[in-house]
């Protein structure tokens, strides 16, 4: 006899800056998890926690989550998913919290040795009007969003870091601005899978460059040092298990080629629910090592399953 296929809910949407980009990954996720032979259901997550439980009665057998950005990756639709004890896919609760922050996941990683870049936590207050926290240029971005967004660099000579039109909450991560080049590295369960290198025309790898075909290019593996390779794969992997992260997750990177060996190698932060769009990272990675997007997405059905049982 054949085994039951699960059925899964595929939340995606949500409420957040990155809504439109959570749809692309929920459809793209929902398609291949059709092929792959389980029952979905998909649901557009708004923010109204009744019609969430309605969408999830009768309880599917596992959640996928495909939500990005604050509500979905930050812990919240984690509790409520805990709450109802349905299984899930990607990280906890904790683990999601602590990642969505980026100032708190700097701290936590400063304890395991991850070196990231000087930086200091401000109120947007702080930053209007007056003067320049750092020598420019740095890089000034919202403590708790995704996909860049917000994310700027400030110059020399430019006269306020923000303006009245800051939106991205009260609390702004102020970073040394780190030259040299981009790199990413995920990890899948207890593995990491590869180096990306990011190469992009605009000055930040910013939310159009990721989303838009064209705007960036992928190369995998990264044309750089074996040393400077395999030090991004052990850090990608330790920031996964000490935060506590599950299913997958990514690691973002500078890397000042500029330094000799891993020197000028800083963590930038981690992507506890990465995007699973046709342009996103993580599954190129997966496909690099032999896993197609079908097979990782089920993977991430069944490892959430699992933890649940």
């Amino acid at each position: 006899m054949t085994a039951r296929k699960k059925h899964v809910a595929v939340l995606m949407g949500g409420w957040s800056a990155e809504r439109e980009v959570s749809l692309v990954s929920g459809a793209a996720v929902a398609k291949a998890l059709e092929e792959e032979g389980y029952t979905v259901t998909a649901v557009d997550v708004q923010r109204d926690l009744d019609g969430i439980i309605r969408a999830l009665t009768p309880k599917p057998d596992v959640v996928f989550n495909a939500l990005h950005g604050r509500g979905g990756e930050d812990g919240t639709i984690q509790g409520v998913l805990e709450f109802m004890g349905i299984p899930f896919t990607h990280s906890g609760v904790l683990a999601s919290a602590i990642a969505m922050d980026k100032a708190m996941t700097k701290r936590v990683l400063e304890t395991v040795g991850v070196r990231s870049p000087r930086g200091m936590l401000l109120h947007k207050g702080e930053l209007l009007g007056g003067g320049h926290p750092m020598e420019p240029p740095y890089i000034i971005k919202p403590v708790d969003e995704g996909s860049t967004v917000g994310v700027t660099r400030v110059h020399q000579g430019q006269n306020s870091p923000i303006g009245d039109g800051w939106t991205f909450g009260e609390r702004v991560l102020v970073e040394e601005f780190i030259p040299g080049r981009e790199l990413t590295a995920g990890v899948m369960g207890d593995k990491p899978l590869a180096v990306t290198e990011i190469q992009f025309a605009a000055e930040l790898f910013d939310y159009t460059a990721k989303y838009t075909a064209g705007h960036a290019r992928h190369i995998i593996p990264a044309p750089i040092p074996d040393e400077v390779y395999a030090e991004a794969m052990r850090v990608a992997l330790l920031a996964h298990r000490t935060l506590g992260c599950r299913g997958v997750s990514r690691s973002d990177f500078r890397w000042d080629d500029s330094k000799p060996g891993i020197e000028g190698l800083y963590f930038l932060e981690i992507n506890n629910q990465p995007g699973m769009t046709p342009l996103s990272l993580v599954p190129e990675q997966a496909a690099h090592v032999g896993i197609g997007y079908g097979a990782l997405v089920g993977w991430l059905v069944e490892n959430a399953a699992c933890q649940h049982a």
